[in-house]
């Protein structure tokens, strides 16, 4: 079920563009906003990405520059 969230002491400026462009888009600022909260919510951050690629680098060896090189080494063979 739907909640309602308040935002307080948002300056004018900020409140005209988002008006603006919520005009734009054919939505009313109600509409815009759930919108782009939707779309943001959505998306994965940048520190979720690096947390992800962290977990999957747990399952790998650690690697040296001695095993890198010798990796390149065998690739040119």
């Amino acid at each position: 079920m739907p909640i309602s969230i308040t935002i307080r002491s948002v300056p004018d400026e900020v409140r005209d563009e988002l008006a603006a462009r919520a005009a734009r888009s054919g939505r009313s600022l109600q509409e815009y906003l759930v919108h782009e909260l939707t779309r943001i919510a959505g998306k994965r951050t940048v520190d979720d990405v690096i947390d992800s690629i962290r977990r999957r680098a747990e399952h790998f060896p650690p690697l040296d520059r001695e095993a890198v090189a010798d990796m390149i080494a065998r690739s040119r063979e």
